[in-house]
């Protein structure tokens, strides 16, 4: 479907591609002719008024209609591209990892994941403000090879509280035993709630992370965590009950 979509999408664009292009070149001759008459007319027979008027008026229809197949391909760009919304929105509802950074701080918490490529001797994380001020800084809960998640309870070094719906980032720098870097990334991780554009690039909400799709490096499935049936007597009464029911002297009682 979502092919199906882009298919349609890319022929649209190529059309109004073909459109434009046709419409600025007869505009550009429209104008130079129009220049040339009225540098040339006869001073005693000039241009009838009325005739100018009506090609001043062809001449801004025309222009019109350039600006309107742009914003058709912007429509077209926004809605039907496979890397657009249409596309986009198969993402809502899986689980996505992102190389991004930068969150809200929302009901007293801001959360990250961090991602340490070889075990670290040493590891620390700076939560930044957005102004790329260090606000926070501290050693990494784990410094073993993996992902590790943190989150930040927005008391500043300072002692201050975070604002509320502040945006802020993580920093992790990780080194060996020989002081050498050690290569380590900050993760966005959730449920891919939501999809916005801007500017023409698609934007995905990821738990309290707006952050562009191009960010994501990986996407799974949705996973519903199966709650079993509560059980009054256990598995031990269970089994009582089914043993009783098959009792043969309950049939002479």
């Amino acid at each position: 479907m979502v092919e199906a979509v882009s298919n349609v999408a890319d022929v649209a664009t190529s059309r109004i591609n073909s459109g434009s292009s046709m419409l600025a070149s007869n505009f550009e001759t429209f104008l130079a002719l129009l220049t040339s008459q009225l540098k040339n007319q006869d001073p005693l027979s000039p241009v009838d008024s009325n005739e100018f008027t009506g090609q001043l008026t062809q001449m801004a229809g025309v222009e019109q209609q350039l600006l309107t197949n742009e914003l058709l391909k912007s429509l077209v760009a926004a809605q039907g591209g496979g890397g657009g919304l249409a596309g986009a929105a198969n993402y809502i509802g899986k689980d996505a990892t992102a190389a991004w950074s930068a969150t809200k701080f929302t009901d007293g918490e801001a959360n990250w994941s961090y991602e340490v490529a070889a075990n670290a001797a040493s590891a620390k994380l700076q939560v930044l403000d957005g102004t790329g001020k260090v606000v926070w800084e501290g050693d990494a809960p784990k410094k073993t090879t993996g992902v590790h998640d943190f989150s930040w309870d927005g008391k500043t070094t300072s002692g201050a509280n975070a604002q509320e719906g502040g945006v802020f980032t993580l920093k992790v720098i990780a080194k060996n035993a020989t002081g050498s870097a050690v290569d380590a990334q900050v993760l966005t991780r959730g449920r891919i709630t939501g999809v916005e554009m801007y500017d023409g690039e698609v934007f995905l909400t990821v738990g309290n992370s707006i952050l562009p799709m191009a960010s994501v490096i990986a996407l799974e499935e949705a996973r519903t965590a199966i709650t079993p049936p509560p059980t009054d007597g256990g598995d031990e009464g269970l089994l009582a009950s089914i043993a009783s029911s098959f009792n043969p002297l309950k049939l002479f009682s």
